[in-house]
């Protein structure tokens, strides 16, 4: 049976509906897979070609400046100053800005750079001075406390002390304490 051959039937009007939807069905991702195929050449193609672009559009720049400068003088000598001037305007146009000469250490060596730096040491030094002598103020009260004993015992240790001590009289003489 042929595909458009139907014999005017229902039936054949449905199959070729169906087969239809088939090929549809089967046309969509191949369709989107072609379509995201495209997209990423032409996103590889720009990325490849923008620095090729930038690097010859400077090298033309590079190679025409001198050229109108040349032009320049010949015209300076021969013809018109005014038509000179204004090719030594372009000619200044034209030329790419030099590069920075501060880059990589030379810039992170600039004196800005440098006090901040200092500042900033600065500050965690005097904040370690001042914990570390916060920290052996509280060490040394604790030692303390830890020492010494309290006051009501230390005047009952006293007492008893002086009671057993050996007394010396101004004569000289010895007496021990009497019990």
């Amino acid at each position: 049976m042929s595909l458009i051959n139907t014999d005017g039937t229902n039936a054949g009007m449905a199959a070729i509906g169906a087969r239809a939807k088939d090929a549809a069905a089967q046309a969509v991702p191949m369709a989107q897979r072609a379509g995201t195929t495209a997209v990423q050449g032409v996103q590889t193609a720009t990325e490849w070609a923008a620095p090729r672009v930038q690097d010859a559009v400077l090298g033309a720049r590079e190679w025409a400046a001198p050229r109108l400068d040349d032009a320049a003088e010949a015209i300076t000598v021969s013809v018109a100053p005014k038509v000179s001037a204004a090719l030594h305007s372009a000619a200044s146009q034209v030329r790419p800005a030099p590069p920075s000469t501060k880059t990589g250490l030379s810039r992170l060596l600039d004196w800005r750079w440098l006090v901040g730096l200092g500042a900033v040491a600065a500050a965690a030094g005097a904040t370690a001075a001042v914990a570390m002598r916060r920290r052996y103020a509280s060490a040394t009260a604790a030692a303390k406390a830890a020492t010494e004993p309290d006051v009501p015992e230390q005047a009952r240790v006293d007492e008893s002390a002086a009671e057993d001590a050996v007394r010396s009289q101004v004569n000289g003489q010895v007496t021990a304490p009497e019990r």
